[in-house]
């Protein structure tokens, strides 16, 4: 089962799992890495994890809350370390799996860099209240304040704008996407949830933002447009 989903190139993230006397866990330090090779459902190799340019040199035994992003979305499951080598001139961790792997449902998703147009304005009075109603009516013809998305994910955006929007502010905002060959435009409602000025660039302003009425469906293409476009990224560092 694990190698019908988990491929050579996945990129994983590693969580600590230490546990106290009485089995609780605690202090959780995450690491990112990609997926190596699968040698068997047992047993796969995972690139060993850097921080800037230093190796970080994760114990034998180590055992790691590991979630796998996929082609087919998010995966987890428990893994120990067994071995840690370097092969040609590539340093390695081999893990063995201590639980199935299953499919993960989590709040938080991976961020992509990127750089991607994005229009936005607040929301007015009718449509907050419209909103309250679980409706979603937006006013058509309503002027967009131009921004810029920095990275994007399953959850929402970071994005840079000269326009200040404050915490808690509730937005409307359209970009477009790259979906199967076409370009797609997504319009989405908003939460921000931080806000705050850009260091040396009087005028600009950094906001976090988090979706509130992406569906699933949506969350899947954005998912995987981020997942396509890691790999290209890939093949172009390996000069394919």
């Amino acid at each position: 089962m694990f190698s019908k989903y988990v491929k050579p190139g996945d990129k994983v993230e590693l969580q600590t799992v230490e546990r106290s006397i009485l089995g609780s866990v605690s202090d959780k330090r995450a690491y990112t890495s990609k997926v190596y090779d699968i040698i068997s459902d047992e047993q796969f190799e995972i690139l060993m994890p850097m921080e800037k340019t230093k190796l970080i040199l994760l114990p034998v035994d180590g055992e790691y809350d590991v979630c796998f992003y996929t082609r087919q979305g998010l995966y987890q499951c428990y893994v120990r370390i067994v071995d840690r080598y370097k092969s040609d001139n590539t340093f390695i961790l081999l893990c063995e799996p201590t639980s199935n792997l299953r499919k993960h449902q989590r709040r938080e998703y991976y961020r992509f860099s990127c750089i991607l147009n994005m229009n936005a304005r607040e929301l007015v009075e009718e449509e907050l209240e419209a909103l309250e109603n679980d409706e979603y009516n937006f006013q058509p013809g309503l002027p967009l304040q131009k921004s810029v998305i920095v990275d994007i994910s399953g959850g929402g955006v970071r994005f840079v704008s000269e326009y200040k929007y404050e915490k808690d502010t509730t937005i409307f905002l359209t970009y477009k996407l790259m979906i199967n060959g076409k370009e797609k435009e997504y319009e989405l409602i908003g939460k921000i949830l931080a806000s705050k000025p850009i260091e040396n660039r009087p005028g600009e302003f950094e906001h976090r933002l988090q979706y509130l009425n992406v569906d699933s469906s949506e969350r899947e293409e954005i998912i995987r447009y981020i997942f396509e476009e890691e790999r290209k990224n890939r093949q172009k560092k390996n000069g394919r």
